[in-house]
């Protein structure tokens, strides 16, 4: 059981990680305030030194991970991109990414919770990732 939950957290993670990198490439050449860009790339960089420790730790169970759902990053992709066509403000952007980041929040909580046998190691990607997500979106909302 602790291997089984331990490697679900894991892909949840790394999926959860990938959406956030994705999201955050798909609009940062977009932000015009400089501030706002350098804090979007510092949290690209945040994301992908993660994602690189999580999929270290989900080889160590002989598992891939787990890419985002098409579902879910192309209905991302779509809103992002139907919303930037309407209004390509930064505040738009900060809308955008606080939305993708409580979304984040709430579904990696939820696995959280419902993987409570994963490791350690796991459960503490699992939250600095989260604690990743809440401090983005206590950072973008200067820009509301």
């Amino acid at each position: 059981m602790i291997e089984q939950d331990t490697v679900k957290l894991l892909r949840e993670c790394d999926s959860g990680a990938k959406m956030g990198i994705q999201s955050l490439q798909d609009v940062q050449d977009r932000v015009k305030d400089d501030n706002m860009r350098r804090m979007l790339l510092t949290s690209i960089d945040e994301h992908e030194k993660l994602s690189h420790d999580i999929q270290e730790h989900l080889h160590r169970f002989d598992d891939e991970g787990k890419d985002p759902s098409v579902m879910a990053s192309g209905m991302a992709w779509l809103k992002a991109h139907a919303e930037m066509m309407m209004n390509g403000s930064d505040e738009t952007i900060a809308d955008l990414m606080t939305d993708g980041c409580n979304m984040g929040i709430k579904s990696l909580s939820r696995y959280l919770n419902q993987y409570t046998a994963a490791d350690e190691k796991s459960k503490d990607f699992a939250k600095r990732l989260i604690g990743m997500e809440e401090h983005l979106v206590q950072d973008l909302r200067a820009y509301l």
